[in-house]
């Protein structure tokens, strides 16, 4: 069953089949036996964490150097064969999906730090590189790597989808904390973007063009990120709320007092539920902030301070502090694995995720109108956010065999969306827009800037084979 959300023209579009067989013999020689057309390795590849149905890959190559990147994009090229980049099969709308077919170049094991410059608070890595695993190899500097979308995804894939996550509020996005890049384009050339120096005035801003492209201009094969110090002083807290728009008002006061805080997450009543089935929390299960301090032992203090008492002016109790690192960890965590946990609620099921981001001032509006309408369904709908920075997610759970069910979280899902645009958002915080959000860019960006998009997408892909049918549409919308 195709899942309702995508395009017509997309999902009924039918996979190539069989490579050319010079292709193939071609990338045997390149890759001998790190290239696969068994089903088992495709359908790996032809799936990711989102509500859609598998599209296989022809095949799969398991690149290890840009050399062989840069000669699988000139060899694809010959034979108009589309390549999908697939970091760690982690991404929510459907980003690594091969609509028509081609090869999946698996850059996992592209994993080495090829430097850390304690003294330049940077590091470059290969694509492959998690999160997780850079912080592991930063331990012993003083220094991290804030970028925390929860799961451990590849620093390729999250400069690719320009990846957020519960630190942004204070330490940004992938957009500010990508120096530069080394990319390979559709005809196998590669460049490098930005350079090691915190600042440039030098042209146009290719590394910001190619963070946040999912894939579609290029293939990541090099990153250069910002690192930070590690803070003196770390505190975290929970407090619970009678109502999501009480919770939402006090993150919206601390915001504007200017108190710097790290880290402040949403989840609601049913959202703590799951966390409390799945982590063997106690949270009580009403609305519920998570926040985090770093800094100096006397500024974390104040900032405390402000926070429990902005919190209490706003009916929030219960705090609970967790000052020891094992404390902290079981609490973050449990709020990565929300996704997870939220499965839970309803066994068996898929999750159609939401994302939008509104300016802070006018989150707890579009919080309360999403509250309304998900009361009015009957499927189960948690909410859990990175409120800080206005976006939140909505866990929509369907079951894959209803299609009904699909229709449903779809009516809601463009409830959500439509709200957060007139509101003065957009569509995706975080996630990006894949296959899932494409009918949403004309109401964001407007057809004029969409056919600024599509004129760099010829310029740099003209023949649309690097991962072709995601982000938007090359046709222009008809009126």
């Amino acid at each position: 069953m195709n899942h309702p959300a995508a395009p017509a023209s997309i999902m009924q579009t039918p996979s190539r089949g069989v490579l050319p067989p010079a292709l193939l013999d071609a990338l045997r020689l390149v890759f001998g036996e790190r290239l696969s057309t068994a089903e088992a390795v495709r359908a790996h590849h032809g799936r990711d964490e989102s509500a859609f149905d598998p599209r296989l890959p022809d095949a799969v190559v398991f690149a290890e150097t840009t050399d062989e990147i840069s000669a699988t994009l000139r060899l694809c090229a010959e034979h108009a064969v589309p390549v999908i980049p697939f970091g760690a099969g982690s991404s929510l709308e459907g980003h690594i999906l091969a609509v028509n077919g081609g090869v999946s170049m698996d850059l996992s094991r592209m994993n080495h730090i090829l430097s850390i410059d304690p003294e330049d608070l940077i590091a470059t890595v290969e694509p492959g590189v998690t999160r997780k695993q850079l912080n592991d190899a930063l331990r012993e500097t003083g220094l991290f790597f804030p970028i925390d979308p929860g799961a451990d995804a590849s620093l390729g894939g999250m400069c690719a989808t320009r990846a957020s996550g519960t630190n942004a509020v204070r330490y940004g996005t992938m957009r500010e904390n990508v120096l530069g890049l080394k990319v390979a384009l559709a005809d196998g050339r590669v460049i490098r973007t930005g350079t090691r120096a915190r600042k440039s005035s030098a042209g146009y801003d290719l590394t910001r063009l190619f963070v946040g492209s999912e894939g579609t201009l290029g293939v990541i094969t090099e990153a250069t990120v910002r690192l930070h110090p590690l803070p003196e002083a770390v505190s975290a807290a929970s407090c619970s709320f009678p109502s999501m728009v009480d919770a939402v008002n006090a993150v919206i006061q601390v915001i504007q007092l200017g108190v710097p805080i790290a880290r402040v997450e949403f989840v609601d009543a049913l959202a703590a539920r799951s966390l409390n089935m799945h982590s063997h929390l106690s949270l009580k299960e009403s609305p519920q902030l998570f926040f985090e301090f770093h800094g100096t032992e006397a500024g974390v203090e104040e900032q405390v301070r402000t926070v429990s008492e902005i919190a209490a002016d706003h009916h929030g109790e219960g705090f609970e502090w967790a000052t020891r690192p094992e404390d902290r960890s079981r609490l973050w965590n449990a709020r990565h694995n929300a996704y997870f946990a939220m499965l839970q609620l309803k066994p068996g099921s898929r999750a159609m995720t939401t994302d939008v981001c509104v300016p802070i001032s006018r989150l707890a509006e579009c919080i309360a109108g999403t509250e309304q309408d998900l009361a009015s369904s009957p499927l189960p709908c948690p909410i859990v956010g990175h409120v800080g920075d206005g976006n939140f997610h909505v866990a929509i759970l369907v079951d894959p065999n209803q299609p009904a069910e699909y229709e449903e979280a779809e009516r809601l899902n463009h409830l959500i969306v439509r709200r957060a645009l007139a509101l003065g958002g957009t569509c995706t915080g975080e996630h990006g827009i894949g296959l899932h959000k494409i009918g949403f860019m004309h109401e964001e960006h407007g057809e004029d800037a969409l056919d600024v998009m599509r004129a760099i997408k010829r310029a740099l892909d003209p023949a649309n084979l690097l991962n072709p049918g995601k982000m938007f549409s090359l046709e222009r919308e008809r009126p």
